[in-house]
């Protein structure tokens, strides 16, 4: 079996930030780690950028004519619930 290539790459990071990465143990690990969880759980709907198109606002005012957020009282995770269907979280 060949080996995976990997790649080195840098990003700049202001003192703080830096200051802060000094102290974790296996910096390499933790950047991979924090990245690939971003990665994998980002919004579906601004897909982690975190800024919603006009386009975007406007189908999201209209999804929620008959969608709410709401908070569950059991895990307290902030959720979708359709107008038609309230059922609670399954905690």
């Amino acid at each position: 079996m060949r080996n995976k290539k990997q790649e080195t790459i840098t990003f700049k990071a202001d003192e703080a930030l830096a200051e802060a990465l000094h102290k974790v143990p296996n910096r390499s690990e933790f950047i991979r780690n924090a990245i690939l969880n971003a990665l994998e759980n980002g919004c579906p709907l601004c897909q982690g950028t975190g800024i919603l198109t006009t386009e975007q606002r406007t189908h999201w005012a209209k999804f929620l004519n008959t969608h709410s957020l709401q908070k569950c009282d059991a895990c307290k995770a902030v959720h979708l619930v359709c107008g038609s269907n309230d059922s609670p979280c399954q905690h």
